[in-house]
């Protein structure tokens, strides 16, 4: 049968970094240092650094190079380049894909930008694979992209505790038609539209416009437009959306809960990253939680992959579930068979 089989990833991570009490003292000292690390767990995460490469569609472009030397592939052979790559960018109204096109010599692609939110990448690794298998003209698929959506946290704004991790980076991942390994087996995405507008960014758009004098507060503006809304509503459906996606992925492939081998997961707080592992029977080691990262959005699903491999933990015979949720609301999981 026709698959889509993943030929490899590629990384870019900023040098620059802050640190757990950086982001104390960022918080006028609300969140201590040792609640910063134990409770959000975050260490440390990378943020952009002063000179122009670590905008967000350059980012793009130099984890795609990445993939290129690590994959070998000649970028003349992709066919299309999936976007994942925030909307916060270097210029608003670019596409990003067209940039990412141009800066690795993809002559033959044709390009579009995706968006998810943090959702991104699952839901854009089932676009590749069912663009591959539908189209017979498709044979290479790239999803990349760039993240720094930490550049509009408050860290005065309690409400956005759990937002504090948000770090940037980049990555990419390279897809092919029949490539007999790596194979994506079953994808499954669910979105809340209820929760649409409840969190996002509130000035600089149609409705509220930038001005002379919301120049500064427009650029801390990532909010919660209604926090008691938002949280009630994930509360009663989140943990039993992202379980039937993982369900669902596998039950797609074949596969059951005990048949999990590595858990590819955003970074969110220490407690609830190990609730999940244990309710699908799942050790620490099966999984890598991204305290020295932060949240790098819809790019936590590649780092955690080329981390697993790096390290050994996802090697042949490995069953890999990716799991994400973005502002939106959107859950969504892939489960792909390493090897």
């Amino acid at each position: 049968m026709d698959h889509a089989g993943i030929a490899g990833t590629g990384i870019y991570i900023p040098e620059t970094r802050m640190s757990a009490a950086e982001i104390s003292k960022a918080t006028g000292g609300v969140w201590s240092e040792e609640a910063v690390i134990e409770k959000l767990g975050i260490i440390s995460k990378p943020i952009p650094g002063p000179d122009d490469g670590d905008g967000t569609q350059e980012m793009g472009a130099r984890a795609a190079l990445d993939c290129l030397k690590n994959t070998g592939l000649d970028p003349r052979e992709i066919d299309v380049i999936l976007c994942i790559g925030e909307e916060w960018k270097e210029y608003p109204l670019t596409t990003s894909a067209l940039y990412i096109q141009d800066r690795i010599g993809a002559v033959n692609a044709w390009g579009i930008d995706v968006q998810n939110r943090c959702c991104t990448c699952c839901t854009a690794i089932k676009m590749a694979a069912d663009m591959l298998i539908a189209d017979p003209e498709i044979k290479t698929v790239m999803v990349v992209g760039g993240y720094r959506n930490g550049d509009f946290v408050d860290y005065a704004d309690k409400d956005l505790s759990m937002m504090y991790d948000l770090a940037a980076g980049a990555g990419a991942m390279i897809l092919k038609k029949n490539y007999g390994k790596n194979i994506v087996l079953g994808s499954h995405v669910i979105a809340d539209g209820s929760l649409s507008r409840t969190a996002g960014v509130r000035i600089g758009g149609i409705n509220e416009p930038f001005n002379c004098g919301n120049i500064e507060a427009g650029y801390r503006s990532l909010t919660l437009f209604d926090a008691r809304k938002m949280k009630d509503r994930l509360k009663e459906v989140s943990m039993p959306n992202w379980y039937k996606c993982i369900d669902e992925s596998l039950r797609k492939g074949g596969k059951t809960r005990s048949d999990i081998g590595f858990l590819a997961i955003l970074h969110f707080k220490k407690s609830a990253h190990l609730a999940l592992l244990k309710e699908l029977g799942l050790r620490e080691d099966q999984s890598i939680y991204l305290d020295h990262y932060g949240h790098l959005g819809q790019i936590d699903q590649i780092l955690s992959i080329h981390l697993g491999l790096k390290s050994g933990q996802i090697k042949p015979g490995t069953n890999v579930v990716t799991l994400a949720a973005g502002i939106g609301y959107v859950w969504a999981a892939n489960l792909i068979q390493w090897g």
